[in-house]
C-alpha cells in the first residue's frame, strides 16, 4: 500500500484504518518497542513479533512456532485488531516482519491487510508525521476465519514431495540452500525437490515490493497452476515471497510455518544438498 494513501486515511479517517508497526532486530529483541517509543506512525499499535506472533521453541515447530488461530485471534484483538477494519502493516523496510504479520492476518481471515511500501524508512524520508506518542487502542474481538488452505505443516510437506502440479520453494540465501552455511541450525541443507528464489529478489532497495510482471520474472520456472509451499529457516523470511508469489499470480500458496528448522527436527526426515533448480 503507498505512504500517500495510508496518509490520506489517516488525514481524513484515522479510526477507520489500523496501522500496525511491527519492526524487530533478531540480534536486539529490546529494539522494535524502542524504536516505536522513539517515533512512530500516528496512531500505530506496537506489535511484538516474538510475544505476539510466536510462541517458545519446542521439539517440532521450528524456531519461530506459530501459535494456534485462536490464540493468534485473542493477541491481535487485545492488541486493537480486529477482522473488519482495514490494517496496515510496517517495519523498517519490507523484511520479514511485516510480511510475517500480513500473512498472519491473511491467514485468519482478513480481507484487508496491506503492507506499507518502503516501511518506516520511506514514510519517514518522504517528510510524512511521526509521533512518540503511545496508542492506547481498546480490545476489540478479533473473529477469525482460518484459511487452512495458505499453511502446510510436516506431513503434508513429506506427502507432496515428488507429487506433481507441486513446488516446493526454499526463500534462503544461496549457500543455506546448497548446505554450504547454516548460521542458526544445526543441519545444512533443504528439503529434497525443492526449488530456490531467494526472498530479498522479490524487493526494490527503496524496501518496495517490485511489481508483478518482475516477479512473474523470478517465478518464470513455476506452472502458474501449481501449488506452491513455500520455506525458509523458520518461516518467516517466506513470508515475503508468499507476498511475491501472489503478487506474480499463483493462487495456491501455502507457508510452511515450520519451514527447514522444523523439518530438520525429524531424524528420519530426508536432506538434499547441492544445487538443483531456480525458482
Amino acid at each position: 500500500m503507498s505512504k500517500e494513501w495510508v496518509l490520506e486515511q489517516l488525514r481524513s479517517d484515522p479510526r477507520g484504518v489500523i496501522v500496525a508497526d511491527v519492526r524487530f532486530r533478531p540480534d536486539d529483541t529490546g529494539y522494535g518497542f524502542e524504536a516505536y517509543q522513539r517515533e512512530h506512525l500516528p496512531g500505530a499499535v506496537f506489535v511484538d513479533l516474538k510475544k505476539d506472533l510466536m510462541d517458545p521453541p519446542r521439539e517440532h515447530g521450528g524456531r519461530s512456532p506459530l501459535p494456534p488461530p485462536e490464540e493468534l485471534a485473542r493477541r491481535l484483538g487485545k492488541l486493537g485488531i480486529d477482522a473488519d477494519t482495514p490494517v496496515v502493516v510496517y517495519d523498517d523496510d519490507l523484511r520479514p516482519e511485516a510480511a510475517r504479520l500480513w500473512w498472519v492476518l491473511k491467514y485468519l481471515g482478513h480481507e484487508s491487510a496491506y503492507i506499507l511500501d518502503g516501511g518506516f524508512a520511506g514514510w519517514k524520508s518522504a517528510g510524512y508525521p511521526l509521533t512518540p506518542a503511545i496508542s492506547h487502542s481498546a480490545p476489540r474481538v478479533f473473529r477469525a476465519n482460518v484459511r487452512k488452505d495458505w499453511l502446510a505443516d510436516v506431513d503434508e510437506v513429506r506427502a507432496k514431495i515428488g507429487a506433481g502440479g507441486i513446488t516446493l520453494l526454499d526463500s534462503r540465501d544461496w549457500k543455506q540452500y546448497t548446505g554450504e552455511t547454516a548460521p542458526l541450525d544445526p543441519v545444512a541443507g533443504h528439503i529434497p525437490g525443492a526449488v530456490h528464489a531467494f526472498w530479498k529478489d522479490g524487493v526494490d532497495e527503496d524496501g518496495t515490493m517490485k511489481g508483478a510482471e518482475l516477479q512473474k520474472e523470478r517465478f518464470a520456472a513455476i506452472p502458474p497452476e501449481h501449488e506452491v509451499i513455500v520455506y525458509c529457516g523458520s518461516g518467516l523470511s517466506a513470508c515475503p515471497n508468499v507476498l511475491a508469489l501472489q503478487e506474480a499470480g499463483y493462487r495456491k500458496v501455502k507457508l510452511y510455518a515450520g519451514s527447514w528448522s522444523d523439518w530438520i527436527s525429524y531424524e528420519e526426515n530426508e536432506i538434499a544438498v547441492g544445487a538443483a533448480a531456480e525458482g
